[in-house]
C-alpha cells in the first residue's frame, strides 16, 4: 500500500461563466471552490526534504481559478470540477485523486451551501 500526502485549497471565490438558466448564462457567477489532492508519495520527509517531494500548493489554487477558461461557459459546474480535475492530473503524474467541490454562492438564501463534490482516481 503507498502512502499517500493530501493537499488542500479551500474556500477560493471565483467567477465563473456557468448555468443553464437564461439570467446565470450572460454573466459570470460566483463559486466557492476547494480543492484536495491525493499525491502518492515515494518518501518519508525529512527537515532537509526539497519541495520537488511534495507540490506546491499553489498549483491547486492555479487549477482552479487561472487554469478555468474565461471565454467558456460551462452550462454545469460539474463542468468545471472535471475541468479542475483534469488540469491537476496533466500537471503531475503523482497526483492519484482529486476531489473538487464547488458551492454555489448565487443561489444561497439563508447562508446554506448549495453544490456538489466531485471525486476523481487516476485512470
Amino acid at each position: 500500500m503507498t502512502d499517500r500526502l493530501q493537499l488542500h485549497v479551500r474556500n477560493l471565490e471565483v467567477m465563473v461563466l456557468t448555468g443553464i438558466y437564461s439570467e446565470e448564462t450572460h454573466l459570470p457567477q460566483p463559486l466557492r471552490i476547494s480543492v484536495t489532492v491525493d499525491l502518492d508519495m515515494p518518501s518519508q520527509f525529512g527537515p532537509d526534504s526539497p519541495l520537488s517531494e511534495s507540490k506546491n500548493y499553489l498549483d491547486l489554487k492555479h487549477a482552479a481559478t487561472a487554469a478555468l477558461p474565461p471565454n467558456v461557459h460551462f452550462r454545469l459546474v460539474e463542468a468545471v470540477a472535471e475541468h479542475i480535475c483534469e488540469t491537476l492530473f496533466l500537471q503531475d503524474k503523482r497526483v492519484a485523486r482529486v476531489e473538487v467541490e464547488i458551492v454555489k454562492l448565487a443561489i444561497a438564501e439563508a447562508g446554506e451551501s448549495i453544490g456538489i463534490t466531485l471525486a476523481r482516481n487516476r485512470r
